[in-house]
């Protein structure tokens, strides 16, 4: 899963790394640990133009009663992603990036004797230093009890299995996309299946990974430190 990442990346940077025509939000502060329900950067096409927006990490489907199920609804597993109702409709026509430059997953450890020793977070980013392009989709909710009420825009992470860097650690990752692939994935003219079939590991020599401090569980905790390399705790193993 993907369940914290970093954004510090400027909107004037990512409105050009992204090639988005359009901004349509105003600046957030540089987070090293980024949590569901926060207001998030993505890069969408809203009438028929690439533009950078602000949604809140979280989807909640347009049908929804309540917009707190998008608590939980903060990664979408490719596998079947086109037969679930809270996506399919979002696969079709509302497809997005979510820009990271690093992002976070958990390691399992054990002791020598194979007692269970928590786990052990890792920063994962890439090597050649540009932010990743995490696949996502986003919908527009609308409280139909109060017609008055703004829209609400969420979005979701799409995660696959992990590769081959990433399988020591946790059996999932974002889906990354590379850049001969964002057209293709934001164009809502791009059918469904043909959408669906990016949605792979992204290649292990795009990235560098490492263990962190466990500062990381806590969403009170950040800045820069939070990246700092950490030797992993002697006699635990993975």
């Amino acid at each position: 899963m993907c369940g914290r990442y970093t954004s510090t990346s400027t909107m004037k940077d990512l409105a050009a790394i992204f090639d988005a025509e359009e901004v349509r939000a105003e600046p957030l502060p540089a987070r090293y640990n980024v949590a569901p329900t926060l207001d998030v950067y993505a890069v969408a096409v809203r009438e028929g133009h690439r533009a950078l927006g602000t949604f809140r990490w979280g989807l909640v489907p347009s049908w929804a009663k309540d917009p707190a199920i998008g608590n939980r609804m903060i990664n979408a597993r490719a596998e079947g992603i086109d037969t679930k109702p809270a996506y399919r409709a979002a696969l079709a026509r509302r497809r997005c990036i979510i820009p990271a430059d690093y992002f976070y997953e958990w390691q399992r450890r054990a002791n020598a004797d194979g007692k269970p020793a928590g786990k052990l977070p890792y920063a994962v980013h890439r090597l050649d230093g540009e932010p990743m392009a995490l696949a996502g989709l986003w919908e527009v909710w609308r409280d139909r009890s109060d017609p008055d009420s703004p829209p609400l825009k969420t979005c979701v992470i799409i995660t696959t299995e992990a590769n081959d860097l990433m399988s020591p650690v946790h059996d999932r990752m974002p889906v990354v996309l590379g850049r001969e692939s964002w057209q293709r994935w934001l164009d809502p003219s791009t059918e469904a299946d043909e959408a669906k079939a990016l949605l792979v590991p992204a290649p292990s020599d795009w990235f560098e990974l490492f263990p962190v401090s466990s500062r990381v569980n806590n969403v009170r905790n950040d800045g820069p430190d939070l990246l700092e390399p950490l030797d992993p705790p002697p006699g635990v193993r993975s």
